[in-house]
């Protein structure tokens, strides 16, 4: 049995009013008498009518509804910033429409061009991993779409931008390792073509230099696909400790990959703080409940999505076109807890 929605047809034909007149008085018209709206309410909310959207999006050339790309919904920093997007956004009166990229270009690509066809007022856009050419982004946003980057952003395209103070945070959390003896720190972190990865690098080589520790590259491991292929991770474990010079720490730079890194040790057969120490970018709540409780740096995700919602609509709201734009950083915090505890016996 098909689906059959109420319209203003059915409600004119019901009371005996022209479809003008229920129209009218639905929108709250002063020429309607307010016997006529009283009755023309009362009836639409007995048979639970609501607007269509596509027909009041034709008409006002709005859909009252936002796109946001991320990579994972599942991810915990992913889910807090929806949680966010969503709060401001219902507030608003805006609906938001949710798709995962999956760190792949092409999925990223053919959500936002599916997204751009469904009429959306703007777009909440975290890139991902495999994101280098900016095209599919560009033009839309020439044609004057409003589009707003968070956590993972980027310079080629002017607008605004809210991110976490990645530097500070990856600096943080390096400097407390060393803090604690540790002199050979391993990073484990995203693509090399994330804003996010070049800031959390950057933290952790100030924090070397800072100390007077040599930059070792090697050092460095990247996932490409961001932790989401577990062997990726697992592969990157095993190089670190079949190297001739083994880590004593690991700072790793994103929820997947640090879950990831924390089963691919275990399954190593190293365990934590004893054999190998670490502090990972995570926002999962239940970090202290891990075994060891896990250090972590926490980014501020339900502040990032709201602060990104209130400069997206404020552009689509906007009586004339913005031409200035800014980039807001917020702070991350430091949690320091078991699994950063300096190595058994030192």
């Amino acid at each position: 049995m098909k689906f059959e929605t109420v319209t203003i047809k059915d409600i004119a034909r019901a009371l005996g009013l022209s479809t003008s007149t229920v129209s009218r008085a639905l929108r709250g018209s002063y020429e309607i008498s307010p016997e006529t709206k009283k009755l023309v309410l009362e009836y639409a909310e007995k048979i639970n009518y609501r607007p269509n959207p596509i027909a009041l999006s034709l008409k006002e050339r709005k859909s009252r509804s936002i796109g946001v790309v991320v990579s994972e919904i599942a991810n915990t920093f992913f889910s807090q910033a929806i949680n966010g997007i969503e709060s401001i956004a219902y507030n608003r009166g805006y609906h938001v429409i949710i798709s995962q990229s999956h760190e792949s270009y092409e999925r990223e690509k053919v959500t936002i061009q599916h997204l751009a066809s469904r009429s959306v007022d703007g777009l909440l856009v975290s890139l991902s991993n495999e994101t280098i050419d900016l095209s599919h982004l560009k033009q839309l946003h020439d044609k004057g779409l409003p589009v707003v980057f968070f956590d993972r952003i980027t310079d080629e395209i002017n607008t605004h931008k809210v991110t976490a103070n990645n530097i500070k945070g990856a600096f943080d959390a390096t400097q407390h390792l060393i803090n604690k003896g540790f002199t050979r720190i391993a990073h484990v972190t995203n693509s090399p073509n994330l804003s996010i990865t070049r800031e959390r690098l950057q933290g952790y080589q100030e924090a070397l230099k800072k100390n007077n520790l040599p930059f070792d590259e090697k050092l460095v491991h990247y996932a490409i696909h961001g932790g989401m292929i577990y062997e990726e991770i697992e592969g990157e474990i095993k190089k670190m400790f079949s190297a001739p010079q083994k880590p004593d720490a690991i700072l790793t730079a994103s929820d997947r990959i640090t879950t990831s890194c924390l089963t691919a040790l275990k399954a190593a057969g190293k365990k934590i703080p004893d054999d190998i120490s670490v502090i990972g970018f995570t926002n999962t709540n239940i970090a202290d409940l891990f075994n060891p409780p896990l250090s972590a740096v926490r980014q501020p995700a339900f502040d990032m999505g709201q602060t990104a919602t209130e400069l997206l609509i404020q552009i689509i709201e906007s009586k004339r076109p913005v031409t200035e734009f800014e980039t807001r950083i917020l702070d991350t915090e430091l949690f320091t807890r078991e699994s950063s505890s300096p190595l058994k016996g030192e």
